[in-house]
């Protein structure tokens, strides 16, 4: 599965209606959500559950505050598009960690 070179991505797009919906239903703000995005440790993976129309991803990092959060996003025009963002589950989270040490090894 081929995952999206970030380097390339020149900010992010925000739809009106998703703007506002990650912090009212799970309390993460857009900027904690660009944050994480800046994480050295982020992990991008292809969502292939939702991958119908466009090409949708999976991202797991952390903000400047240590917040994990669980992202789903899609790239338009080198803009990545948020679809959602959540604070990360336990095994989720689990995931990360496990992969942070892996990196460190």
């Amino acid at each position: 599965m081929t995952i999206p070179d970030l380097s390339k991505i020149k900010g992010f797009q925000w739809d009106k209606g998703n703007i506002d919906k990650s912090y009212e239903k799970h309390g993460v703000t857009p900027k904690e959500t660009e944050e994480s995005f800046l994480d050295t440790g982020l992990q991008v993976e292809r969502d292939i559950k939702h991958n119908e129309e466009e090409k949708r991803y999976i991202a797991i990092g952390a903000t400047f505050k240590q917040k994990l959060l669980f992202i789903v996003f899609t790239i338009r025009r080198k803009r990545i598009r948020i679809i959602s963002a959540r604070s990360a589950n336990k095994k989720e989270k689990d995931k990360y960690e496990k992969a942070q040490k892996n990196s460190k090894i």
